[in-house]
């Protein structure tokens, strides 16, 4: 009952997401199966039972269990990235149990997470966004609405579960703004740019070809239901594979990129990308002044004499 409680507090308090709860249910479950059984622990099948998270068992871990817990699961082929996720998870639930006062000791206290490799996004150049949004037919109720979905993703820089929440109540026609609740349901104001607004316009002209006005969700699919992330994912590949057949791995992620790429080629402050993209830290920001090094480059040879 102890793990029920605190996976209820990530979810009303914390308001973590089902996606996320799984997860850490999962690396606490795991790493609880490594402090009973070591190392064999790690190489289950992934549809072997694992025994739940205990706190008895958690009690017993210290900081070197911790540690060569990472260890293991780093040196068995995952990712940095994994292991800082796990470790996260840890920190959670050992935070947890110590306000509530049920362990003295936090074993996770000091330590630091795997450093990430920081790879660079995949963004689109101006001209291919330019051919991917020009290459959709909007003569359908569903070409219209394709269009809109690659206008606004682009012009917002949204995630593709933003874009599937967005009610019409998020929409300001006024302003040129939408409300958009992000992770962890945070809200943020985003302008829409005019190419958007009208694709958007024109979308709304032809959605009653695809649904009744009760359904209050933006985007819907040909029966008239919410489309899904899985669904604009499958927008995005189809109308990518068709103009720009050369390009692989596009998804929805890689307009969000490249929104704050050639935003700031074009001289946007970082901190009002961040506020846009709906970034907590400004890290998770500055990734894109890497990717927009050619930009810097030609300001350098520009601006300094003895370039």
């Amino acid at each position: 009952m102890d793990f029920i409680r605190y996976l209820h507090y990530l979810r009303i308090e914390r308001n973590f997401s089902v996606h996320t709860l799984r997860a850490y249910a999962n690396d606490i479950a795991t790493f609880c199966d490594f402090i009973e059984h070591g190392v064999a622990a790690l190489h289950r099948k992934s549809d072997d039972i694992r025994p739940p998270a205990s706190l008895s068992v958690l009690q017993r871990a210290d900081r070197n269990t911790v540690r060569a817990f990472l260890a293991h699961i780093q040196t068995s082929g995952a990712t940095a990235r994994t292991a800082a996720r796990k470790l996260a998870a840890l920190r959670s639930v050992y935070l947890y149990y110590q306000k509530t006062g049920q362990i003295t000791t936090n074993p996770t206290e000091g330590l630091r997470s795997p450093k990430r490799a920081q790879n660079l996004p995949e963004v689109l150049s101006i001209p291919e966004i330019t051919a991917l949004l020009e290459s959709v037919d909007t003569a359908t109720a569903l070409g219209s609405r394709d269009r809109a979905v690659l206008e606004v993703l682009y012009s917002c820089g949204l995630r593709a579960a933003e874009l599937a929440g967005l009610t019409f109540e998020d929409i300001f026609w006024h302003d040129e703004t939408m409300r958009i609740f992000g992770k962890r349901k945070k809200e943020r104001l985003v302008p829409v740019g005019g190419p958007a607004l009208r694709a958007l316009k024109s979308y709304l002209g032809r959605r009653g070809e695809l649904c009744s006005q009760a359904q209050p969700i933006v985007f819907v699919n040909h029966r008239g239901g919410a489309l899904t992330t899985r669904s604009i994912q499958r927008i995005v590949e189809a109308h990518v594979q068709k103009s720009l057949p050369e390009r692989v791995g596009v998804s929805p992620h890689t307009l969000r990129h490249s929104f704050a790429t050639h935003m700031l080629n074009a001289g946007a402050d970082l901190r009002v990308v961040q506020e846009i993209l709906g970034h907590e830290s400004l890290s998770s920001t500055q990734i894109y002044t890497h990717v927009s090094i050619d930009r810097l480059k030609e300001v350098y040879r520009n601006a300094h004499p003895h370039a």
